[in-house]
């Protein structure tokens, strides 16, 4: 079957293959935390992956339209921006992060808004989608979460995050070491070399290693495209990783001097909408890096829903990679209730 998108991105799909590798199959194996069917993987489909192309200038023209086309004000907005909260992977990857710093981080995320401005809002207490640690936190975010009374999931970086140069047996133990650790979801750097000299197989086996090595647990493909070379390069990336089984597909580590952009999520939500329709399963999206402003967050919202529809605007499909994205979402919420814009300082991380 082939399809032709007039606004950048066209692939063809052969009849896709599940895979019978006793790792990746999904008929019963569930997500914790997902009450959807696990994307088990394919068998590589090189024919699908060559015919993947992406039209720059035509992608570019779309995302151009988004925020001038889509607006939403007055009680609609507080309802997006709260709803973008609960996608909020609250992070902290720092090298000087600190016990102290992530128990804090874990309570911001437990009640991200003050009470009074929800009572205001007429609404129920919300949480962030996850909190996002290195290896080292993730006993301290688990227990801390324990002991606030929050059921959330904790997000471990892992594979020699950020750059995935690290010897190959200890990113895959690096995995285990998180899943044990209490890391119900692994967030992973690809082989960025894979795609730039177009080694697809080589990709593919790396990422089902690694879903492999995350068990139960929820694995993130982190593509970082700022190095990618190309929106076709990204395309391709996005659908080897989902054909080796990955649960999400991820922009950036946040590392990179270009993270998260229109163009690149545009082609990344093609490629899962195309998967989706081949195969049946739903992969999830988060875009990271560089997303700090509540106008950003219902852009990409605004996206998500245009091109993939409502099942993906809950936590279990798209989550926001981000730390300073919650503190501008409140100051937009209170200057909702109040009529003022508050200083920033009245919305810590902690």
């Amino acid at each position: 079957m082939t399809t032709s998108n007039a606004q950048g991105v066209n692939s063809v799909k052969s009849e896709p293959q599940t895979t019978s590798d006793e790792g990746l199959k999904a008929s019963s194996d569930q997500l914790p935390q997902l009450a959807l069917p696990r994307n088990p993987g394919m068998d590589l489909d090189m024919n699908w992956v060559r015919a993947v192309q992406a039209n720059t200038s035509a992608i570019e023209r779309r995302c151009a339209t988004l925020s001038g086309r889509r607006s939403v004000k007055k009680d609609y907005q507080a309802a997006w921006l709260l709803k973008a909260i609960t996608m909020i992977d609250l992070t902290t990857l720092s090298g000087d992060d600190t016990e102290g710093r992530v128990r804090r981080l874990c309570a911001k995320a437990a009640q991200p808004v003050r009470p009074e401005i929800m009572s205001a809002l007429g609404m129920e207490p919300v949480t962030t989608g996850a909190v996002c640690v290195y290896h080292d936190m993730i006993e301290t975010a688990v227990s801390q979460l324990k002991a606030l009374g929050v059921t959330m999931p904790v997000a471990a970086v892992s594979t020699g995050f950020p750059a995935g140069l690290s010897p190959y047996h200890l990113r895959v133990e690096e995995i285990r070491e998180s899943v044990r650790a209490g890391a119900e979801e692994i967030d992973i750097v690809i082989s960025r070399r894979h795609v730039l000299t177009g080694n697809w197989q080589a990709l593919y086996d790396e990422m089902r290693d690694f879903r492999k090595a995350c068990g139960d647990a929820h694995v993130k493909a982190i593509l970082a495209t700022g190095e990618l070379g190309s929106l076709r390069n990204v395309a391709r990336a996005s659908l080897v990783c989902m054909m080796a089984g990955a649960d999400f597909i991820k922009t950036s580590t946040g590392k990179e001097s270009v993270n998260a952009t229109l163009p690149v999520s545009l082609v990344m939500i093609r490629a899962i909408r195309d998967y989706f329709e081949a195969t049946g399963y739903k992969v999830g999206y988060k875009p990271a890096g560089g997303i700090s402003k509540a106008k950003d967050a219902i852009t990409y919202l605004s996206l998500i829903k245009e091109e993939l529809g409502d099942d993906w605007l809950d936590p279990h499909l798209f989550r926001f990679g981000a730390s300073s994205l919650l503190g501008d979402i409140e100051r937009q919420l209170e200057h909702h209730v109040t009529g003022h814009y508050s200083a920033t300082y009245r919305h810590p991380m902690g």
